[in-house]
């Protein structure tokens, strides 16, 4: 820890003024909270959550889909942390329906083929960093009782609505370790603000952070890499290749987002057999809030868990009442965990 020390005194000396930095991934908000790095920054260095969790940015709308399939005697096969976000009516975990928790598509896969009389639809959640598999196993030509209700997002768009909307006044990035192992950082160069990406260590964030202060202090803009032992600048080129060869982008809404041009993924039109919207002939329909959950604010860095009324209280994760209380990588299950023991 002695190079964490020596990173943190640089940082203290260096801080003069309020530097706002986000940082769009759950992992590392686990792990700045489960290390206490807030506690120890200087006074003016901020850092905020942004849409870093894909389980929390999946509108209502799309887990009202997931519901409905169930409904119509599919299996629908999703990670754990989507079983009880709340629909509509419900969660897929209080649905009643053949809802099996699966580690990834390939188990999705199995149990098609094990069982051909049901029709199998996962959930296919995440960013760039889980969309490759699945295109991967889309083009090893799975059974035609197969198929994906496509829940992918892509992070750039999302910093670019970020940024154009200058809510949460934000000074630069740490940008997603695990999204640009896959897919590099050079389709990062076109914003003009300090970005650094960052492991997962305490001294990596540390040393992220660091270099973003400086680029804000000499009014740099460029993106560094602080973790060249798994990212390059042009990413993984075979994954980056397979997920453009079967996903094509599309203007999708965000919780707690509006639509966001070409934020998303769909199956091309040569995959559609696969695609659950269309086989099914499901239509995903924008929900408006109800609750006074402010879960679509964390998201968009302007407000903190500790922020909302129902924090701790009625949402907590026993019962949670928005998406960033459910998920290992939301925000307020996070802190619920880490943050709040602290006082």
């Amino acid at each position: 820890m002695a190079v964490g020390k020596e990173i943190l005194d640089t940082l203290h000396a260096l801080v003069d003024r309020d530097i706002t930095l986000m940082h769009i991934c759950g992992t590392h908000e686990a792990a700045i909270a489960r290390a206490g790095i807030r506690s120890i920054l200087p006074p003016g260095l901020k850092i905020v959550m942004g849409p870093g969790c894909p389980v929390c940015i999946t509108p209502q709308g799309e887990i009202d889909a997931a519901l409905e399939l169930v409904n119509r005697g599919c299996t629908v096969a999703t990670y754990g942390d989507l079983l009880r976000v709340p629909g509509s009516s419900g969660s897929l975990e209080s649905s009643g329906g053949d809802v099996r928790v699966v580690q990834g598509v390939h188990r999705a896969v199995e149990i098609a083929r094990r069982e051909p009389e049901r029709e199998v639809v996962f959930i296919s959640v995440g960013f760039e960093t889980t969309a490759p598999t699945v295109a991967a196993m889309i083009l090893s030509h799975p059974p035609e009782n197969f198929s994906i209700l496509s829940c992918h997002r892509l992070v750039p768009p999302a910093m670019a609505w970020l940024l154009d909307q200058g809510e949460a006044a934000l000074d630069g990035f740490i940008l997603p370790g695990h999204v640009c192992t896959v897919m590099g950082y050079q389709e990062y160069e076109q914003f003009p603000v300090p970005q650094v990406v960052a492991g997962f260590e305490p001294e990596d964030i540390l040393l992220g952070l660091l270099m973003a202060v400086r680029q804000v202090r000499e009014g740099r803009h460029e993106v560094e890499n602080a973790y060249p032992r798994a990212v390059t600048r042009e990413g993984n080129v075979k994954a980056k290749r397979l997920m453009y060869e079967v996903f094509e982008p599309v203007d999708l809404e965000w919780r707690g987002f509006p639509v966001i041009p070409a934020s998303g993924l769909r199956l091309r039109p040569e995959f559609e057999g696969y695609d659950a919207q269309k086989k099914f002939d499901i239509e995903i329909r924008h929900v408006e809030k109800h609750s006074a959950c402010i879960c679509d604010r964390v998201l968009r860095g302007i407000a903190r868990p500790a922020d909302c009324k129902l924090f701790g209280k009625a949402c907590n994760p026993r019962t949670p009442v928005g998406p960033c209380m459910v998920s290992h990588e939301g925000a307020c299950r996070i802190w619920h965990l880490y943050e709040s023991r602290r006082g």
